[in-house]
């Protein structure tokens, strides 16, 4: 499965904008997150599972034998392992909506991690996915195994408060029954009520608000102890509580899938997207504040996180007044890469070529499926102020993709990576040739508004990103500071405006009563 993606990396590198020359809260654990495990999960033995429905009948008689005949304990959930052929079946399975784990839920975790394979599959297979699907879930056709049928109080329609049974503590005893008493929360807890996880997951950007943390904002936060799960959203100020409650230790995650439909993807396997383990903690939840200090990783997908979550929340007609990029957006981070790219491979572009469709074969599918919209190249970026330069930059070209389309876009990388092969490894090239003008005008506007939100998060002078290459977004600027607004500059941006002088005409079009200004700076430019 790794095998596949090198060619793949190869021409993303050719497809890439090139960034060269960048620029304590009570309840917050600033130590949390300093060494988090990326490699792979090691697996300890096989436990037994207290919610399988025979164990739960088994605690429910040693609780309630006089009762236990009345109450019939009925299945509310299967614990399932699907084995996906191919993509297709992968992409099947996530699209009908299941929390997908690559390592099974019912062993003890040695060694905490971002992934596992299984060793009974081969490498450049897809490993095994574990989920937690309702009783009457309709199967798709994927091969899968039927591991428990379980029950989860919290999922039982039929459970009712008048029945008698204190099922918080049917639960903890089929804990003790099953051998998995140490996975209690503590005995002090016994007799006092669940508890819903919550809590807050904080960053700091040192340039920014003080240097003081703020919410990681639109993050997954999902927890699980065997099969029992919940998943939640973190708010604006990173925030967030689950709806179920637990007694027992539990496994927390951040899941870089954001309420905002974008996802942060790429962890060395195909993913849709990235997942930071957080390891063991309580059923009161996590707090944490990542910085530059923490782990690497950790820290990199929070940057990309907020700077998207920001962004696409800008976009509204109140503030930024610019079409967001399109839903169930991509974004890659490669460590090892110094560039980055809109290439909007998720949503279409040049796949669907019959030049670039040759190329790819079979693997085309695959690209649809798993591959980015955006990559961000984070090599020698250590500071928040870098990565959410490239990431706006990215993020604006996604916004007039929304705009144009996949016709203009094509032509658009198509130039970029002719530029790029016989120039030199120039990425703009020298602004001749078919695509010429798709370039001129994308490269403008993203390096405007890369400058213009940089500004408005770090302050200072107008940044002039972008201002060295052939193409000049200082027009942008020029006119930003003469009354014609961001979103004013946008809606000129059409399908048809593929050269300086065509987005000039459009601009006195949209604008007459800014003729002057404008054709003062393109006089300038």
């Amino acid at each position: 499965m790794r095998g596949r993606i090198t060619i793949v990396l190869m021409t993303l590198a050719m497809m890439s904008c090139s960034k060269n020359g960048l620029l304590s809260e009570h309840g917050i654990d600033y130590s949390y997150g300093r060494q988090i495990p990326h490699e792979k999960i090691v697996l300890g033995n096989r436990l037994e599972n207290p919610y399988k429905t025979e164990n739960i009948a088994k605690a429910l008689q040693s609780l309630y034998p006089t009762k236990a005949d009345r109450v019939d304990v009925k299945p509310t959930n299967i614990y399932v392992r699907f084995l996906p052929a191919d993509d297709a079946e992968y992409d099947l399975l996530v699209s009908s909506g299941l929390e997908l784990m690559d390592h099974p839920l019912d062993y003890d975790v040695i060694v905490e991690g971002d992934w596992y394979h299984d060793p009974g599959i081969p490498e450049d297979k897809m490993t095994w996915q574990y989920a937690v699907v309702p009783q009457d879930f309709n199967f798709p056709p994927v091969m899968h195994e039927i591991i428990d049928e379980c029950y989860i109080a919290e999922n039982d329609r039929g459970t009712r408060a008048d029945d008698g049974i204190d099922w918080q503590e049917v639960e903890r005893m089929s804990y003790i029954l099953t051998g998995n008493e140490d996975r209690l929360s503590g005995p002090e807890t016994r007799g006092v009520s669940k508890v819903q996880p919550s809590g807050r997951i904080t960053i700091v950007d040192d340039a920014a608000n003080g240097g003081k943390p703020f919410g990681v904002a639109g993050v997954c936060v999902s927890c699980n102890s065997f099969v029992k799960f919940d998943k939640t959203y973190t708010d604006r100020d990173g925030y967030y509580q689950m709806d179920k409650k637990f007694s027992s230790k539990l496994r927390y995650r951040l899941v870089f899938k954001n309420e905002k439909s974008f996802s942060i993807g790429f962890n060395l396997v195909l993913l849709p997207a990235s997942v930071s383990t957080l390891g063991k903690s309580g059923p009161e939840g996590v707090n944490m504040t990542v910085t530059k200090d923490s782990d690497g990783k950790l820290f990199r997908r929070c940057v990309v996180n907020n700077a998207a979550y920001e962004y696409i929340s800008r976009c509204a007609s109140g503030d930024l007044g610019i079409d967001a990029p399109p839903s169930d957006l991509r974004i890659w981070i490669l460590n090892g890469m110094d560039a980055s790219s809109a290439v909007m491979l998720h949503h279409g572009t040049f796949l669907s070529s019959d030049k670039m469709g040759s190329f790819l074969g079979k693997f085309a599918s695959l690209i649809k499926v798993f591959l980015p919209d955006i990559t961000i190249g984070t090599r020698n970026m250590d500071g928040y102020s870098s990565i959410y330069s490239s990431v706006v930059h990215e993020l604006a070209h996604a916004s007039h993709f929304s705009k144009v389309g996949r016709a203009y876009w094509n032509s658009y990388i198509f130039y970029i990576i002719e530029s790029y092969l016989t120039t030199g490894g120039m990425t703009y090239g020298n602004g001749t040739g078919s695509g010429a003008g798709h370039c001129e005008i994308g490269e403008m506007w993203a390096y405007y508004l890369e400058s213009k939100m940089y500004k408005e998060r770090y302050g200072g002078s107008f940044p002039s990103f972008g201002t060295s290459f052939w193409f000049y977004p200082q027009i942008f600027r020029f006119l930003d500071d003469r009354g014609i607004p961001c979103s004013g500059i946008f809606s000129v941006l059409s399908q048809d405006v593929l050269s300086k002088d065509a987005l000039k005409t459009a601009l006195i079009a949209s604008h007459p009563s800014k003729r002057t200004s404008i054709e003062q700076v393109f006089s300038r430019y």
